[in-house]
């Protein structure tokens, strides 16, 4: 696998060699390894969440784990008896894993993708109106695999809707079919158009017509009823944007729904206990909040079996061919 390749961390040259064991404390004998390139020798935990890292590896995994079960932070330093400031640093090896794995998925071709967005409140250091807060979490997932490809924490303005663009448009260029369906937020078809369109020249007189992307197609699906509204009311579903002549247009109706994404926020408060309603398990910051969503990220995608498709979501969409271990994980070089 191309993840645990042992690349050197100076030069990423691939022309490595053993130079010679070493016995550790807790984890036994160890590799140095030798760059015939650069001439540089390194430790086989060289940048990765095992470097300098004395406590047992099971510990380390059973209060990650435990954090991403719905265990709280306080409860987890009593739990297990470590640090608050050790159980940060943990999450924190692991969060920094998510733009290394985000990036390794990205260089995969996609036929065709179906992606689900949707956003969820949680209180974040004190209590605000909604409009105002740092707690609101945008995410993208994959349907038929349950692969997250986006899960930020922010304000609920343009910042965070682009960076959930730019992530679909990353995807887009890897792909040759992907639909966008939300529940009546337009702001993801509205940024999506103004990002990824294209011009459709005929050779007629006046302006060429813009267009979403060819293979590009975004629905939404107009929540509640809209009696109180004047004027003409929406459709229940809906193409905001005009598509490309040659994307295949057909969508069933049935199809057009975010409850995947809606089912993975119901169980991201029963596993996650910053997302939990009337308690005192809320983040106390921005930061922290995206600190354990980045953790979550990389353990849902990488390491737990989904109970849906009975695989790891990763594998499901073909990023990797087999489940990732915990050593495994802890193998992968960090940002």
């Amino acid at each position: 696998m191309e993840l645990l390749e042992m690349n050197c961390p100076y030069c990423c040259s691939p022309e490595t060699r053993v130079h010679c064991t070493y016995q550790t404390q807790n984890y036994g004998p160890r590799r140095l390894y030798e760059c015939t390139a650069c001439f540089e020798y390194f430790s086989e935990t060289k940048h990765t969440l095992l470097e300098d890292l004395k406590t047992p590896l099971s510990v380390v995994w059973n209060v990650l784990n435990a954090r991403t079960e719905g265990m709280g932070l306080n409860a987890t330093v009593r739990t297990f008896g470590v640090a608050k400031n050790t159980v940060l640093d943990w999450e924190q090896r692991c969060a920094d894993l998510q733009p290394v794995l985000f990036l390794y998925s990205l260089v995969h071709q996609f036929l065709q993708v179906v992606i689900e967005g949707d956003e969820a409140y949680t209180k974040i250091a004190k209590n605000v109106p909604p409009d105002q807060s740092t707690g609101w979490t945008l995410l993208l997932i994959d349907r038929a695999s349950r692969f997250i490809w986006t899960l930020e924490c922010g304000k609920k303005d343009r910042k965070l809707f682009e960076q959930a663009i730019q992530t679909l448009e990353q995807i887009i260029q890897d792909s040759e079919d992907l639909t966008l369906l939300t529940d009546g937020e337009r702001r993801y078809g509205n940024l999506l158009f103004e990002i990824c369109h294209q011009l459709i020249r005929t050779g007629k007189p006046g302006r060429p017509s813009k267009t979403l992307k060819k293979g590009l197609k975004v629905r939404i699906k107009n929540k509640g009823s809209q009696a109180h509204h004047k004027g003409p009311k929406r459709s229940k579903y809906q193409a905001p944007w005009k598509e490309h002549p040659h994307t295949e247009q057909a969508v069933d109706v049935k199809e057009i729904h975010a409850n995947h994404a809606e089912a993975f926020f119901s169980a991201l408060r029963r596993k996650c206990a910053t997302f939990r309603r009337r308690t005192n398990t809320y983040a106390k910051s921005t930061k922290g909040l995206q600190r354990l969503l980045d953790v979550y990220w990389v353990i849902h995608n990488f390491i737990r079996i989904h109970f849906t498709t009975q695989e790891v979501p990763a594998v499901s969409l073909g990023v990797i061919d087999r489940r990732l271990s915990v050593p495994e994980l802890f193998q992968i070089r960090r940002a």
